[in-house]
């Protein structure tokens, strides 16, 4: 009874498989550059996947092991390989589009050929390179004593299943990358990977928590539809929202064309970026529902974004004066980004806190910033005004930098 069951469910499965590789097969074809049928290198590469091919199915791979032989050039576009295996009810069980499980399938591939001692020496946070569009994956635990790894705090349950001078697999128990069906509908790569800097360390585990902000998702589609100078600023500062903003679910970005703040010290141009993003999700309606005057917290912990109105009958959203052109043009259940005429004036905001210091007295000023009483002595203190400038200045640069 129990082989009858198991035959009954590989069946559908092949079928589906069969017709998701037939497409894959042909996209794959028309990019690929013609061999001779006879040449040493393609006959040792089709042995290779073959080979791989049959160490996976006897591992109980099944599908990973058809998908590999009927479709190589996925897995094996570069000198070396490492191949992540996924569970065949992993793939069975998902409704993915064929352009989608292609590159889930390149996301599971690294150009490096990395054996399970190979892993294991690896510090714990590295970051590996994947065939999909660079994104990584990162190494997230490394049990010596049990000689295990985890990577995308996903296990490596088959290490070794096949090994070659240019190619290891190794089965992990599920895939390196949660797909949002709500995202692959709008027809986005939704595939999440980990923040890592500049030295393939892992900044920020976003597989880990699956709620967390898409920030790498966010700056790709920044980059790619015309807010080029934002990403890039946004890039920049990312490490240190990562840091401040651990537990940050959901952001709202107003998303200007330029930024001119870009070339400016590294303190203002952090204060700029994130005086553009609130740290909680709101789509253009919920906006245009707040009333006029209403307060919107910044990840700039002290300034506030100020709700205006519409412009005119036909006009968008005003916010801090400047109007919403572009609303919504990004949405996912974790992030909206709305496009803005032009970036927010951070100099606005200090002109303003600087005209409320203005008719602060020196006492007033000397009790905000603690400790100027004990530096500058009470005499000082009380009437001195040529000290009033002096502590204003410490006051601002105190708050415009303290973030």
């Amino acid at each position: 009874m129990a082989h009858c069951c198991t035959g009954s469910w590989r069946a559908p499965v092949y079928f589906t498989v069969s017709v998701i590789l037939a497409f894959i097969a042909i996209s794959t074809s028309m990019h690929s550059k013609t061999e001779q049928p006879s040449s040493p290198t393609k006959l040792n590469f089709h042995e290779l996947s073959l080979n791989a091919s049959k160490a996976l199915r006897k591992a109980g791979f099944n599908v990973m092991a058809t998908l590999l032989q009927v479709s190589p050039e996925i897995f094996l576009s570069s000198p070396n390989s490492t191949i992540f295996a996924i569970q065949d009810d992993a793939i069975s069980n998902s409704s993915l589009p064929p352009w989608l499980l292609r590159n889930l399938l390149q996301y599971h591939t690294s150009p490096l050929n990395l054996p399970m001692k190979d892993l294991l020496k690896k510090p714990r946070g590295s970051c590996l390179p994947t065939l999909h569009r660079q994104k990584n994956i990162a190494i997230t635990n490394i049990d010596f004593k049990e000689t295990t790894v985890d990577i995308n705090n996903v296990s490596v349950t088959h290490p070794d299943v096949f090994l070659a001078e240019t190619i290891s697999v190794h089965g992990v128990l599920e895939p390196f990358s949660s797909l949002d069906p709500e995202d692959v509908h709008q027809g986005w790569n939704s595939i999440q990977a980990p923040t890592c800097n500049a030295m393939s360390v892992l900044v920020s585990d976003a597989v880990k928590s699956t709620n967390m902000v898409e920030w790498s998702w966010i700056v790709r589609l920044l980059s790619s539809n015309g807010f080029v100078p934002f990403a890039i600023g946004l890039n920049s500062v990312l490490e240190e929202i990562l840091k401040d903003y651990k537990g940050l679910n959901s952001v709202t970005i107003f998303a200007p064309p330029n930024l001119q703040s870009l070339t400016s010290p590294s303190p203002l141009l952090k204060r700029t970026v994130w005086f553009h993003i609130l740290p909680q999700r709101l789509t253009y309606k919920e906006l245009t529902a707040l009333p006029a005057g209403t307060l919107l917290m910044t990840l700039v912990r002290d300034l506030s974004l100020e709700v205006a109105g519409t412009a005119g009958f036909k006009g968008g959203l005003i916010i801090n004066g400047i109007e919403i052109v572009a609303p919504d043009i990004f949405t996912s259940k974790k992030f909206t980004v709305h496009g803005i005429s032009r970036a927010f004036e951070v100099a606005d905001q200090v002109a303003a806190i600087v005209s409320k210091w203005s008719e602060t007295r020196i006492t007033q000023v000397a009790h905000i910033c603690k400790g100027c009483k004990q530096a500058l002595g009470p005499k000082q203190v009380k009437g001195n005004s040529k000290t009033t400038p002096v502590l204003e200045v410490i006051l601002i640069r105190t708050t415009l930098f303290k973030n």
